[in-house]
């Protein structure tokens, strides 16, 4: 009683044949095939991309080997304007 019983889906896909038609129903499946697929191989990658970024962590500075601080420098005063008023 849980669960869908043959004749329930004779219902189901007589509602779809009747709302998108006979010749719409391979395209959809095929773009939702497609649309899977392109799915699970962004999936996969996003996995190796973190596998790859876990494998190889970045390197922290030593103290002794951080850079100094590095001074900023003055800016140069603006040219006086010369134009006559």
């Amino acid at each position: 009683m849980g669960g869908l019983q043959p004749w329930h889906w004779l219902i189901v896909i007589a509602a779809f044949i009747l709302l998108f038609g006979a010749k719409k129903l391979p395209d959809a499946a095929r773009s939702l095939g497609k649309s899977m697929r392109i799915f699970k191989s962004e999936i996969k990658e996003m996995q190796s991309d973190g596998k790859a970024d876990d494998a190889t962590p970045t390197p922290t500075p030593i103290a002794s080997e951080r850079a100094e601080p590095v001074t900023p420098t003055p800016a140069a005063e603006p040219a006086p304007d010369t134009r006559s008023a």
